[in-house]
Parts: structure tokens; sequence; C-alpha cells
């Protein structure tokens, strides 16, 4: 596939994320207030898990689940689990606006960490677009740093954890194929989520009403991941998380509709400038690989 046709899957692949992300997080609000973050990472990781075995099972691929890179898979779920855990967390304290724009300081991390990890190269046009997405971020969250509270502390707390997952994930698409990642993914979540159900003595089990959505955070979640790490097979670390934050708008208006929650000018303000900062990393990454298409 050439280059610019994998940036084109890449952000197709992110349109599915970005859908996933957003059905989990209204799942995740609705059960907040019924299950504490770790019985949450448990279902989801439970239903996963079943899926993924079926999936691979059926289609004859258990045979890519291997353990060369168990290490790296064990120390990318520990980031992401622990990301989760805070992101669910923060979404029953504060607005969905602001636990994703919070969230989305993640990508700073990733793009400035990506060349001594990744190999990828920082251009100019890239910090720039990162700059001018995080700007975008503050418009519309305005955090204030003065009086932090706790949602306001999981959702950043999140990001670092997030950060961390992303390019690790990077790291095992050159080894492992996207079945062994998604099963290690279930699997050592739904072993993580089990242990910390059950080490606090307290163990609310799904209802009738709170299993449906129980089911749909299952489900989105692995939806999320498979499509996210799709994409991070396709195209760099940096053109996915910046594509990434068309979720914030998406967001806004999903807490707007749902939740009653307020969508003011600021809001629409800072989406619009997100959206020049994806403009700005998709022509710029574009122009980079358009010298080697010609070869």
């Amino acid at each position: 596939m050439p280059p610019q046709q994998h940036l084109s899957a890449a952000t197709l692949w992110m349109a599915g994320a970005i859908a996933s992300f957003s059905a989990m997080a209204v799942s995740g609000r609705m059960v907040s207030g019924v299950h504490d973050t770790f019985e949450i990472m448990t279902w989801r990781s439970l239903v996963g898990l079943l899926v993924v075995g079926a999936w691979a099972a059926s289609a004859g691929r258990l045979a890519e689940v291997r353990t060369a890179h168990f290490g790296r898979h064990l120390v990318r779920n520990l980031c992401h689990f622990t990301g989760q855990n805070l992101w669910f967390w923060a979404l029953g304290m504060i607005p969905l606006a602001q636990v994703i724009a919070l969230e989305f300081t993640s990508p700073l991390w990733v793009i400035l960490l990506s060349p001594l990890l990744l190999g990828e190269r920082i251009t100019r046009m890239r910090a720039l677009s990162t700059v001018v997405g995080f700007a975008g971020i503050l418009v519309v969250a305005r955090p204030d740093f003065a009086q932090m509270d706790l949602g306001v502390l999981a959702a950043g707390g999140s990001a670092i954890f997030f950060a961390g997952s992303i390019i690790l994930t990077k790291r095992l698409t050159r080894h492992e194929s996207i079945v062994s990642i998604m099963f290690w993914l279930t699997l050592i979540q739904a072993v993580l989520g089990l242990a910390c159900t059950f080490a606090d003595g307290r163990t609310t089990w799904p209802t009738p009403a709170s299993s449906v959505w129980l089911l749909m955070i299952g489900l989105s979640g692995l939806s999320a991941h498979l499509c996210l790490t799709k994409a991070l097979s396709l195209a760099p670390a940096g053109f996915v998380v910046t594509v990434d934050f068309l979720r914030l708008p998406v967001f806004a208006m999903l807490g707007m509709i749902l939740f009653s929650e307020p969508l003011d000018a600021m809001v629409i303000l800072g989406g619009g400038i997100i959206l020049a900062a994806n403009w700005i990393s998709i022509r710029s990454t574009g122009r980079a690989r358009r010298p080697q298409d010609a070869g």
C-alpha cells in the first residue's frame, strides 16, 4: 500500500476508534454510580477476552498468540490498566469534555517521546500542530490549577499512562500481530481487574440494567483498541494521536445531549482550534511522504 493510502486507511481506522471510545465513555458514565472502576475494567476485559478468543479460534489464528514479548505486553497493559481506571474514575466526577480535554495532553508526551522510543522524527509542522492542539484543549477545559479536584487529577494522570501505552503499542506492532496484542490486552487486564476487584472485599455484581452497559463497554473497548492498534500499524504515532483530537468536540456534544452538560462558545472555539491542528498535521505528514512516492 502506498504511503498516502496508509494515512487514509489509518484515518478511517481512527474514525472507528473515536466512535468506539465515545460509546465506551457514555456507557462508563451510566454505570459509574453502580460499579467501581475495577469492576468496570474486569467485566470489560472478560467480554473482550471471550470475543477475541472466539474470533481467533474461528479464524484459525490462535497460533499467532506468542509469549516471546510477554514482558512488553505486561508493561504496556500495566500502563493502560492504570490509565483506564483513572479515566473511568474521572468520568463520574467531571464533564465528558473536560475528561477528554485533559486526556489529550498525552499526545504531547507521545510526540516528544516518539523519537527516543520509536525512532520517529518530529518535524516543525508536527510540533506546531501539537502546540496548536494543546492550546485548543486549554481553551475548552480551562482548568483551574490553583484548585485542583480529584476528577481533574485523575483525568490528567490517565493521560500520562495512556501515552506510555500508545508508545508501547506502536513498538509491539513491529513484532506482534493484532490478534496477539488484543489477546494479551484482554487477558492481562482481566486478571488485574479481578485481583483488584476482590482485594477490597467489596464486590457489586451486575444488575440486569448495568449488564447492558457493561457489555457495551466490553465490546466498544475492544473495538476501540482494534481500530487504534490497526491505525498505529499503518501510520506514525504522532499522526494517529493528532487525528484522535477529534474526540473532543464529539464528547462535548455527547455530554450536552445526553447529560445536559453546558456547551459554551469556548468549547466551540477550542474544538475549531483542534480541528485546525488536525489539518496541519495531516497536510504536513502527507507532504513529507510525497518525495518517497515519486521514487
